[in-house]
Order: C-alpha cells, then sequence, then structure tokens
C-alpha cells in the first residue's frame, strides 16, 4: 500500500452521478454539483398552470365537510342511535360520545398540522404519512388505509341494499343479497369513473338531503304528541311467550300474533330520568348481552369517516386550508348533533321503547320516509367516498413505485383532471370479492381496526416531527403538541385492543411485515425518511451528553482514521480495519491535493463531486464508516487537518492507521467481483465505481517518485505529527495480499501473532510493558474478539535472553494474561544468538543505531515463528528525530525487519487501554 494521501486531482469521469441531472433536481443525489439548466425555477407559465389546475379543484364544503359530515353520520345517526341511548342512558352516552370524539379529535389535530404544512397531492392519508415517516411506514400503512377503504365500502353497500331490497320488498328474490349488492356497487363504480366532479355535487345534494331528514327528526319531537309505538316483529326476544303459562321454566316460543308496544311520552322529565343511568340488557339482533366497551365499540366505529376529506386531497383546490377546516367543522358539528339527538330520544322515548325498537327515529318519525331516505344517502354516499378514497391511495402507491410492477396499472390516469379509472376499477373489484367473503360482522371489526391503525400513523408521524423540530415542519394549524399525538396514538391502540384483540395483533403483524417487505423492496423515494431525523435528533443529544472528561479507561475502545491514497491498492486494509475496530468509530481520510480557486477564479468545490464515489464505495464494501476528505495544496498539512478534526465531540478518532511507505506503488486489485451486488440504496453502479478508483487513481509511472507520493523525509514528518497530536499510531504493511477467508480457510493460517515487547529498547525488553506494549495486546485482543475472527487463537511472542529465564517469564506472562482476562498462548523465544551480535553496553537507543545484521535476524525470527499466522502486531520502533536526517536509514530498517512477513502492523501506543479494576 501507498502512502495515505492523494497524488493529484482526481478526474470524475463523465457517467455517474454527474450526469444524473434528473436526480439531482429531486434531492436523490448527495455531494453532486447539481446541472444549473435542469435544476432551474419553474416558468411563470409552469406555475400558473399549477395553480389554475388546483383552482379547479373541489372547495372545502364539497370536498371535505360534506364528505366527513356524511360518513361520520353514516347509518349511526338514524339506526343506532336509540339502541346507544336505551342502553346506556344519556349520561354515559355523552360520555362515550365525548370519549370517543376526543380520540378522534386528537387525530384529527394531528392530521390538520401535517395537511397544513406543505403542499399536498393526491393520496390522503397515505400520501401525508408517506412523506413525513418514509415509504416504509407510509406504503404499509397505505395498504392496510386501502384496504379499509374496501372493507368499509362493501359495508356500508351492503347495508344500503339491504335496507333498500327489505323496503321494496324485493328481499332475496332477483338473484338474492350478494347479486344486489353487486348491482349497487356498480352503480357507484360509474358514478366514480365520472370524477370528482360528480362526487362534489353529490356531496353537497346528499348532505342537504340528510340534514332534511334530520329536520323531520327535530319536527316530530316538537309536534308529536304523546302515543305508543309498535314494537317491530324483528324484535323476536319481545314476542317471546311461555308455552305453559303455569310452568315458568317451560320452552318460549314467539307469539306473533299479539302486537306489542312501548310509549313514546313526548317531551317528559319522568321520562328523562328514567333513560339518565345505563340499563345494560342485550342487542335483540344477536342475542349478546351488552356492556360499556361493547357499546363504545358501537359507537366509535360509527364515526371513523374523519379521513373522508382526506381521501380528496388530489381533488382539492386548497386542500391544507380545506382539510384542517372541513375536518374540524364537521367533527365538532356532527358532536353537537348526536349529543343533541341523544338528549332528544332520552327525553321523548321510553327506555322500553328505546331498547325494542332500533328503527325508533324511523317509527316516531311523521314522515318515515324522510329517515329511510337519509339512511340511505349516508350509506350510499359514505360507501361511494370509501370507494374513491380506496382508488386514490392505489394510485399513489403506484405512482410511488413502492410495489414495483404489480400496482404499475394502477398508476393510469384520464383526462386533465387525473380521474384514476385503473384504480378505480381495482377498488370496485376488491370491494365484490370482499361481498363473495362475506362475514360482515367480522370484516367490520377488521375494518375499524384498520381505520385506526392509520389514525395511529398520522399521529405518530405528526408526533416524530414535532419530536425532532425540524426546521421545515412548520404548519399553519397551531392547535396541537406533542402530548397531543402521542395521547392520540396511545388511544388509537388502545381502542385497537378495545375492538378485538386478537384482530389487532393479527393487523400489527400484517403491518410488521409490509413494514419489512417496503424496507428491502421498495424503491429510495425523493421525499426523505423521519427516521433519519429521529437519528440526527437523538445522535446530536447524546453525543452532547458524550463527554470527553468522562472517558475511563474500562470503557476505551479503538476510533480509528485510516489515510487512504488509492482505494483501489488497499480494500483489504479497508475490510481488515472494519474488523479492529470494535464497535468503535471508523474514519477513512483522503486528502485531495488541489485548491478551491480553478483557473478563470471561480471557486468550485472537487470533493463535491467525489464524495459519492467514496459513499458508494463504503456501502459496496459493507464496511461501517463514514468518509473524512479534505482539500489542500500541501499533503501533510491535510493530514494533520484530518487527525486533528476528524469525528465530533468525544466521538474523534484516538488511533491513526496509515500505510507503509514502499518503494514503489502498488498496483490496483478494486475488481467488480470485490464488491457486493448492486445495492437497492446505492446511486452509482458497481462498473463506474471500480472504474472511477482504478482510472482517477492512475498516474504514469515516471512521475510517481517525483511528485506524486510522500518523500520518505515528509513521510517521517507524518509519523511524529500523529504522534505529537497524542494519537496512537499504526502502519500496515504487506495488506495488499491479505485474504481472510482465503488465509483461514484454504491456507490454514488461523494465527493471530502479537509481539509486544520493544524488541530495539534493551532495558525495556521485559515484563514491565509501557503503554504501548499494552496496546499492541490490546489491539490484538480486539481482533480476536470480532465474529469474523473468532476462530483464530491468540499468541503472545516473549523474547527470553536465556533458558533459565524462559520458565519464569512464561509463568509472569500467563499470570499478566490471566489478570488482563486475555485468553491467548504464550511462546517463548530464545533470542540469545541474535543478542551476541551486539554491545549491549553500546547504548543503542534507535533502530537505525543497529546492524543490519541484527534486524535480519530478528526478521528471520519472526519468520520462523510465523509461517501460520495471518496476521502479525509487533511493536513500532520508535521514529528518529526528524532534524537527525536518517529518515531513509530508518523506513530501510523497516522494511528489513518486516521483509516477507505475513500482513503486519507496527504499533505505537501512546494512551492506557486496559484495565484491571471492575
Amino acid at each position: 500500500m501507498d502512502e495515505p494521501t492523494a497524488l493529484s486531482d482526481v478526474r470524475v469521469p463523465s457517467y455517474g452521478m454527474i450526469n444524473n441531472s434528473t436526480n439531482n433536481c429531486n434531492g436523490n443525489s448527495q455531494g453532486v454539483e447539481m446541472n444549473r439548466t435542469s435544476c432551474s425555477t419553474p416558468t411563470t407559465t409552469e406555475f400558473e398552470t399549477t395553480v389554475i389546475s388546483r383552482q379547479k379543484g373541489l372547495s372545502t364544503l364539497s370536498g371535505v365537510f360534506a364528505p366527513v359530515a356524511i360518513s361520520m353520520f353514516s347509518a349511526l345517526l338514524f339506526l343506532r342511535m336509540g339502541f346507544v341511548t336505551g342502553q346506556l342512558g344519556f349520561l354515559m352516552t355523552s360520555i362515550e360520545l365525548i370519549l370517543a370524539y376526543t380520540i378522534i379529535l386528537l387525530t384529527v389535530l394531528s392530521l390538520c398540522a401535517v395537511s397544513s404544512n406543505g403542499a399536498i397531492e393526491g393520496g390522503g392519508v397515505y400520501y401525508m404519512i408517506s412523506r413525513s415517516l418514509g415509504p416504509e411506514f407510509g406504503g404499509s400503512i397505505g395498504i392496510l388505509f386501502f384496504a379499509a377503504n374496501v372493507f368499509s365500502c362493501a359495508l356500508y353497500i351492503s347495508g344500503f341494499t339491504e335496507a333498500l331490497t327489505n323496503v321494496i320488498g324485493f328481499a332475496d328474490s332477483f338473484g338474492g343479497k350478494f347479486l344486489h349488492c353487486v348491482l349497487v356497487s356498480f352503480v357507484i363504480l360509474c358514478l366514480c369513473l365520472l370524477g370528482s366532479n360528480i362526487f362534489a355535487k353529490t356531496a353537497v345534494v346528499a348532505f342537504c338531503v340528510i340534514i332534511f331528514a334530520y329536520a323531520t327528526f327535530l319536527f316530530t319531537i316538537f309536534f308529536k304528541g304523546a302515543t305508543e309505538i309498535a314494537i317491530p316483529k324483528e324484535n323476536t326476544y319481545a314476542y317471546l311467550k311461555l308455552v305453559n303459562l303455569s310452568d315458568p321454566d317451560s320452552e318460549k316460543v314467539a307469539d306473533f300474533n299479539q302486537t306489542l308496544s312501548a310509549p313514546y311520552t313526548s317531551f317528559s322529565f319522568s321520562t328523562f330520568s328514567e333513560n339518565f343511568f345505563t340499563n345494560y340488557t342485550f342487542d335483540y339482533t344477536t342475542g349478546k348481552s351488552t356492556d360499556f366497551a361493547f357499546m363504545f365499540a358501537i359507537i366509535f366505529s360509527g364515526v371513523t369517516g374523519l379521513m373522508a376529506g382526506a381521501n380528496m386531497s388530489g381533488e382539492l383546490a386548497r386542500p391544507n386550508i380545506s382539510i384542517p377546516r372541513g375536518t374540524l367543522q364537521a367533527v365538532f358539528c356532527t358532536l353537537m348533533v348526536y349529543l343533541l339527538t341523544a338528549f332528544l330520544l332520552c327525553i321523548t322515548c321510553s327506555r322500553k321503547l328505546l331498547q325494542s325498537d332500533y328503527l325508533v327515529m324511523v317509527d316516531i318519525n311523521v314522515l318515515p320516509s324522510c329517515i329511510m331516505l337519509g339512511v340511505f344517502i349516508a350509506t350510499f354516499f359514505s360507501s361511494m367516498s370509501n370507494m374513491l378514497g380506496a382508488s386514490r391511495v392505489l394510485n399513489r402507491l403506484a405512482q410511488d413505485k413502492l410495489f414495483g410492477l404489480i400496482l404499475k396499472p394502477a398508476s393510469y390516469e384520464v383526462g386533465s383532471s387525473g380521474n384514476p379509472v385503473i384504480s378505480v376499477i381495482i377498488s370496485w373489484i376488491c370491494v365484490v370479492l370482499v361481498f363473495m367473503v362475506g362475514a360482515m360482522n367480522r370484516i367490520a371489526k377488521i375494518t375499524s381496526i384498520f381505520f385506526l391503525l392509520s389514525y395511529m400513523g398520522v399521529n405518530i408521524a405528526t408526533l416524530a416531527l414535532e419530536l425532532t423540530s425540524a426546521p421545515n415542519f412548520r404548519p399553519n394549524f397551531k392547535y396541537f403538541s406533542w402530548h397531543t399525538c402521542a395521547i392520540g396514538a396511545v388511544s388509537a391502540v388502545v381502542m385497537m385492543l378495545v375492538i378485538d384483540a386478537s384482530m389487532s395483533a393479527v393487523a400489527v403483524v400484517i403491518l410488521m411485515l409490509l413494514i419489512m417487505v417496503l424496507h428491502y423492496r421498495a424503491p429510495i423515494g425523493s421525499w426523505g425518511s423521519i427516521s433519519q431525523a429521529l437519528i440526527y435528533h437523538q445522535v446530536r443529544k447524546y453525543l452532547l451528553l458524550l463527554d470527553v472528561r468522562k472517558e475511563h479507561v474500562k470503557f476505551w475502545r479503538p476510533q480509528v482514521l485510516l489515510l487512504v491514497n488509492r482505494p483501489a491498492t488497499c480494500c483489504p486494509l479497508l475490510d481488515f480495519v472494519n474488523d479492529l475496530k470494535k464497535s468503535g468509530l471508523y474514519v477513512i481520510g483522503h486528502v485531495q491535493k488541489g485548491q478551491l480557486e480553478n483557473e478563470n477564479g471561480s471557486t468550485v468545490d472537487p470533493l463535491h463531486q467525489i464524495f459519492p464515489y467514496w459513499l458508494s464505495l463504503v456501502d459496496y464494501l459493507k464496511i461501517k464508516a463514514f468518509v473524512e476528505l479534505t482539500l489542500t495544496e500541501n499533503v501533510r498539512d491535510g493530514i494533520q487537518q484530518l487527525t486533528r478534526l476528524s469525528g465530533l465531540g468525544a466521538m474523534k478518532p484516538n488511533t491513526v492507521v496509515i500505510g507503509f511507505h514502499e518503494l514503489n506503488p502498488s498496483e490496483p486489485v478494486l475488481q467488480e467481483t470485490h464488491l457486493l451486488k448492486d445495492l437497492r440504496y446505492s446511486k452509482i453502479g458497481r462498473t463506474e465505481v471500480v472504474e472511477y478508483f482504478t482510472a482517477s487513481d492512475f498516474v504514469p509511472r515516471e512521475l510517481t517518485l517525483q511528485d506524486g507520493r510522500l518523500d520518505s523525509d515528509e513521510y517521517l514528518h507524518v509519523l511524529h505529527d500523529i504522534m505529537n497530536l497524542n494519537k496512537n499510531l499504526c502502519i500496515a504493511r504487506h495488506f495488499s495480499r491479505f485474504d481472510r477467508e482465503l488465509q483461514f480457510k484454504q491456507c490454514g493460517k488461523r494465527y493471530i501473532d502479537v509481539w509486544p515487547s520493544h524488541l530495539f529498547k534493551q532495558e525495556e525488553n521485559s515484563l514491565r510493558w509501557d503503554n504501548s506494549s499494552l496496546f499492541v495486546l490490546q489491539l490484538a485482543c480486539i481482533l480476536s474478539m470480532s465474529n469474523k475472527w473468532k476462530s483464530a487463537i491468540l499468541r503472545v511472542f516473549i523474547c527470553v535472553n536465556s533458558l533459565q529465564d524462559m520458565h519464569y517469564q512464561e509463568q509472569q506472562l500467563k499470570s499478566l494474561l490471566e489478570q488482563l482476562r486475555i485468553k491467548a498462548k504464550s511462546v517463548m523465544v530464545p533470542w540469545d544468538h541474535v543478542m551476541s551480535q551486539i554491545d549491549r553496553n553500546a547504548g543503542l537507543k534507535n533502530i537505525t543505531e543497529y546492524p543490519t545484521t541484527f534486524i535480519s535476524s530478528m526478521n528471520e525470527i519472526i519468520r520462523k515463528h510465523c509461517a501460520d499466522t495471518a496476521i502479525c502486531f509487533l511493536n513500532l520502533p520508535t521514529p528518529p528525530n526528524t532534524q537527525e536526517g536518517k529518515h531513509e536509514d530508518y523506513l530501510h530498517s523497516l522494511r528489513l525487519l518486516t521483509d516477507e512477513l505475513p500482513p503486519t502492523m507496527l504499533v505505537h501506543g501512546l494512551s492506557s487501554v486496559i484495565s484491571t479494576a471492575l
């Protein structure tokens, strides 16, 4: 490997990121100069066209308020309020309504905040969640929300069809209920295919019809006198009669020859006091007993239409204004209507009537057909709203390409209005399939749970945006906080458990599976992911808490800065340091020679263009590292910058790894086979990465030693700079031929060898090791603890002067390793024949002062014992003073010492890294 810095300005090829001007405009590229022509600001004509097309959209009344109000009324207002008040009484009905609407209102506040934070396109809730939380969570919630709309549409159509056929007398004739539902759904399909204009017109008309129907109810309440109301024959429990009147235990049979009735008292305080508290009985349509949770599920499932307006976000003229305003108005309006209805029913209808007749609002009305018309309109229009909502969500999912080619047909739109006809047809087919499944009661629970999951998603999205304090999250709607978002999310989860815990668990499992599938399969979106904002928020917080003054040797770990010149020549070293870092910081540093100001006098940063290639290389090599690049005219100054400034706070490198200064530069070894297969999130292909790092690093051989690389004097200055900056130093040699898998499996080299003693400091060549010796031992131990090196055996070598000292030093070494909790094999190496080549009293202090015969003998000893070694750690001989001019002698001695050794790491440690304390 060569010395660690670049030798010339990098030539940026004309492919890859630089050509990707479209992605640059969308923000899909990092660190690449933008194409100013393709990324220019839209012209006035383009902007005006966009505004005009949106001005033709739906208003707040027709696009949001009316759909939400009708969906929240649905069948609950006219068909179930009598049953609810009969079981709960006015007090508990009011409490449950307020509780349900509190949960809804918390979600609405989050919905208003997200929808008023920027431009909203089609897709409704899915669009908001995906653009806030990212494609994984947004896409999974989108699929469940699509399914919820489909199921809800099928339920409304089923209720509408059953009521309509019973009124007109068809019942199960003419094909039965399934065919009736399909025909009704086909009519809705035709209306939806006509586009949003029909929807807007029918929304206002439908709402007016419901208002008229409710007005007839108010008229009846205020002007109809007391009377008896017949109990419907559908309530078979009311008509049960003992077969033997004298025997109370005899069988009961329904007697429909009699006509039973219950009093309608008109305004009466005694009636109100009778209906004020709860009186749980049973549901005569199912025979199940009622309780608080059962009744709350009925109320809540009837008011889950708050997303009806958001579903039409693509058709609204001003979605960021209409969605908050229309949804809030509809929520408060429907709550007031429900409370008023509960009060009027409790003050005018006897308890018996409320519990025995679910159609009490129809039977007491002066114009019963008007109430039924309101029921028909509410259910029909709610089903139409759900089909439109499902189609818009599906269309947006297809446009975002989250599920690849599966949903591609759903992205097709017709006309200038952009009506997604294929999505509408697919949604209709799904509704028909639900009809075939049947079991509407079970599907009703699934529908509520899916809706609650989408509510939870909206609350979580807003909570995450609020907690991250993102500068671009500044919604116009201010009446929310992280407390409301959190309570809303928790409330949605609690409601899911109340409705059906087992089904909720299944829904959550489906959600998790969809998230995992989208995490690995979905393309990278240009809208960002909230996970990155949350990570940034938490990392910044914990970096501030990570105080460098509180560091302790017990928790020391290597934080490595690897200085790299040409990655194409040192991929094995990049991978090795990734194993060595032991969950610590890993920074790859590169110095680019050059300057910001070019020949024309303009300022251009070349690192801005090459940075994405480094990121892609790190991705393909699958190493967990940061990349730090710097631009200087002097390589030594650049290395000082990287050594001093890399990292942040207490997360700064404490160890610098640098390549050995070889006489000749290493040849590039980077090939496509060294890289992983194409990654989903990588912007640049493997071929382009390899071509860039092999082509841009090429320098004519005759220039290499003259001005392309550091000379020996500069290299020695760099070593001293690193140590003077209080960094541990590691010099790597022979790693160009390092292959961990090959050495372990084929060559059988399964040892990690460490020579911790100072081989060229005679006075310190004992078991009284200094920080440097302990640092060498610690690095070798850390490497042996790595998952990929656990099969390797750690060996510690100690040179002994005589056989008499061998046993004593071996016992001392074993005791030391046991005390340090390091599992290693101790090896004693006699070196009397080596020491005999020097005069021990000569005061030799530096490797440059030792004879070459001594260094060669030392090299021979190491080679003899390292035949089966995968990696060798040596204590780095202290570099001579730069003023002595011995840089060539020092480097020559290091070459002689490490010649023909396996991959070797020469280590010089400064800090204390080993602790024996608990």
